[in-house]
């Protein structure tokens, strides 16, 4: 038996992957980094791919299951994945394929439907919640949580944070980890925080690999179908169910989406789920700067593209603005033109 590497390009032995998935009631996805065969001469025994730090698409032919070439394809991917410097691993899979992970040193972060989401780290999403700050507040407190990508921070953002946090003794903010917008990590982060410092009762957290990742919820940053796009929503829904139960949160606030669907289908989600964990989900109009127009960051980052900062100014803070005027700004803006 030998490992391959299975490209794009390689027709033939992407057939087979394929009907191997679809036998096992499974499909192979459209955006992956990495496909792997197992094969006994040209006969397709097992197969496994990942999309950056999450584990997916595995399958082994049936005769050949017990036999531990599951157990043999987590392995060939781990490796590769160590090679290229990914450490903390996550795959979903159904409940019924969960014991098969669990042996093989995954534990589960949260079950929903028949999809079990799971770590290679034990203890890894419990020391995630730990590490989240929680003020002293009295019992009965509304606690509210919002979650934002802000690439960048706009006067949308800021509009939302402030009727939030109107509504609420003290607001979690959770910003997107995952680094795959014009806007690095570091700097959204910064932005949100220079936006917001004035509100004495804003909380900020990293979202880790737990909310709005390429391991919960891909789709927000990749196209997929809906009913995929509908599937990664649920399953980041019920992780935030999870924070919520662990800070008492009471309320989670989020603006309409008429310019996103992934993000949509993300509020559909919640409407669904959070009621189920006693969270009540608000959703605000998204505000506007001239009454029809809704302020989005995808907005700005055309008018940056083309350079029209002073069209840019009613839209942001002027903490954001200042960035955008700056150095690191404009290599932003020099990239986005790119």
């Amino acid at each position: 038996m030998i490992f391959t590497r299975i490209y794009p390009w390689d027709t033939h032995s992407l057939s087979l992957v394929k009907a191997l998935l679809a036998s096992e009631g499974l499909g192979l996805d459209e955006h992956l980094d990495y496909t792997a065969g197992l094969w006994e001469g040209e006969r397709l025994l097992a197969t496994g791919s990942f999309y950056r730090n999450t584990l997916r698409c595995l399958a082994v032919d049936r005769e050949y299951q017990g036999e531990g070439l599951m157990a043999r394809m987590v392995s060939h991917l781990v490796d590769e994945l160590f090679q290229r410097g990914q450490r903390e691993l996550f795959i979903y899979t159904k409940k019924d394929a969960a014991r098969s992970f669990t042996s093989l040193g995954f534990y589960a972060v949260v079950a929903l439907d028949e999809v079990v989401f799971l770590e290679n780290r034990r203890g890894g999403f419990e020391s995630y919640l730990k590490g989240l700050e929680r003020p002293q507040l009295p019992e009965g407190a509304r606690i509210g949580a919002v979650v934002m990508n802000a690439n960048p921070f706009t006067l949308g953002h800021r509009w939302l944070v402030e009727q939030a946090a109107q509504r609420c003794d003290a607001l979690h903010l959770f910003m997107v980890s995952e680094d795959v917008s014009a806007f690095p990590r570091a700097i959204r982060e910064q932005l949100i925080r220079a936006g917001t410092a004035d509100l004495p009762n804003v909380y900020t957290h990293p979202t880790g690999h737990y909310l709005v990742s390429s391991a919960t919820f891909p789709s927000y940053f990749i196209r997929e179908s809906d009913a995929l796009t509908l599937a990664h929503a649920r399953l980041d829904a019920a992780v935030f169910t999870r924070i919520a139960q662990a800070l008492h949160i009471t309320d989670r606030f989020v603006g309409e989406e008429p310019l996103s669907p992934a993000t949509a289908l993300y509020n559909q989600a919640m409407q669904q789920l959070l009621p189920q964990a006693g969270v009540q989900l608000t959703i605000f109009p998204r505000k506007s700067d001239d009454g029809t127009t809704p302020i989005s960051a995808s907005r700005v980052r055309t008018l940056l593209k083309e350079g029209n900062l002073p069209a840019i100014r009613p839209l942001v803070p002027e903490t954001t603005y200042a960035f955008l005027l700056s150095e690191d700004g404009q290599k932003i803006a020099a990239d986005l033109r790119k």
